[in-house]
């Protein structure tokens, strides 16, 4: 009764998402901080206000929330992490400012960054070319792969555990294939310069599509976003679930040239007419203009990542570089699974991958200062 091509899915497995909510979470990569006020306030606001659009299908263009976002992303450079904070207002660092103005025709917003790469994939990548990825990356990517059954070139890692660009790009070179990548990386931590991602564009093939997965650049030092002025062929694809706490809700987003966020939303438009529901686009809004908030945010977890980095390492353990709101790690002498087992034991949930070559490693998400001061009592001894 099952159709052929079910045999060949290979799904996609998440942290362990427990109804025991007694667990410290440090599993997913999910923001430790609640969203701002302002945010339920105006979902409250609205469904006493408007409840009868609550029955009634939401705007399938979003084209207010696109025109927030593209206003925060013009006010903070598109990285909270090197974000100016003056009370309620933002401005970028200068390694972030913007050489354009991002405009709301460049932006595509779907249900979570998960379903935008779907209509990415989908969109861009063909069946008689294999996409060029690393070898461990975001696992959705191989997923996706099986879903659209297309071939997947991953290419393996150096030994410092950094994306190896040229390999990459001679794949990308010999194949005319498209290249996919999240910088900074999932989940290495590891993030790419914008001078070498802009060095693999000026390298990579122009009639392909180059995917940059931002998912976790607010947590990093620059955006590739300014390279948008100077390359038609790029798509950078981004997520409000870590830096603007909004994983419960869903919402991810696109920024690329209009005419490929034209040929999103014609994907969309084929699939699904309506995947930003009103109550999302309601408090998506509402995040964007407390962009300050979140930013300083942002700042505290990247301060938290340094001290329990150094915590870490003090204690003897490898851990690599992070860019992001975790950190992968690993003990001489532990397995994997005796540090995941350990870290449950005490009520704290931290990530396991058993794939073969980081099976030994451990991504645990910075979460409060109180939270990484429990981990820490735990780590101590082991």
């Amino acid at each position: 009764m099952l159709a052929q091509r079910l045999n060949g899915l290979h799904p996609y497995v998440p942290g362990e998402q427990p109804t025991d909510r007694t667990y410290i979470k440090l599993n997913a990569n999910e923001n430790p901080y609640p969203p701002h006020e302002s945010v339920g306030r105006a979902v409250q606001q609205a469904a006493a206000e408007k409840l009868s659009l609550l029955g009634l299908y939401p705007d399938p263009d979003v084209d207010s929330l696109r025109a927030e976002i593209a206003t925060m992303l013009n006010a903070t450079g598109g990285c909270f992490g090197n974000t100016h904070v003056d009370g309620s207002t933002c401005s970028p660092d200068e390694r972030n400012r913007l050489p354009f103005t991002i405009t709301p025709d460049m932006i595509y917003c779907g249900n979570g960054s998960d379903e935008v790469l779907s209509f990415v994939f989908y969109t861009f990548f063909d069946a008689d070319r294999p996409l060029v990825q690393p070898e461990f990356s975001y696992s959705f990517y191989p997923v996706y792969c099986g879903f659209y059954r297309i071939p997947m070139l991953p290419v393996p890692l150096r030994p410092d555990w950094s994306l190896d660009t040229e390999a990459m790009l001679r794949a990308a070179q010999e194949h005319n294939s498209s290249i996919i990548l999240a910088n900074p990386n999932a989940p290495t931590g590891i993030a790419l310069s914008r001078k070498a991602v802009r060095d693999m564009l000026l390298q990579a093939p122009k009639d392909r599509v180059f995917v940059v997965d931002e998912a976790y650049c607010d947590f990093a030092e620059e955006s590739c976003l300014p390279l948008l002025a100077e390359f038609k062929n790029l798509v950078i694809v981004r997520t409000f679930s870590k830096s603007l706490s909004f994983a419960g809700m869903r919402l991810g987003y696109i920024v690329a040239a209009p005419e490929l966020v034209r040929a999103v939303f014609t994907v969309k438009n084929s699939v699904n007419h309506f995947p930003v529901d009103f109550v999302a686009k309601t408090a998506a809004e509402a995040s964007c203009r407390a962009a300050w908030y979140y930013a300083k945010n942002a700042q505290e977890i990247i301060r938290e990542r340094g001290d329990f980095t150094a915590f870490l390492r003090g204690k003897g353990w490898f851990v690599i570089d992070s860019s992001t709101n975790f950190v992968f790690a690993r003990k001489d002498g532990r397995t994997g699974d005796d540090i995941y087992k350990a870290a449950k034991q005490a009520g704290i949930l931290i990530r396991l991958f058993r794939t073969p070559g980081i099976e030994n490693f451990v991504r645990i998400t910075i979460g409060t200062h109180e939270q990484m001061l429990a981990l820490k009592k735990v780590l101590e001894v082991l």
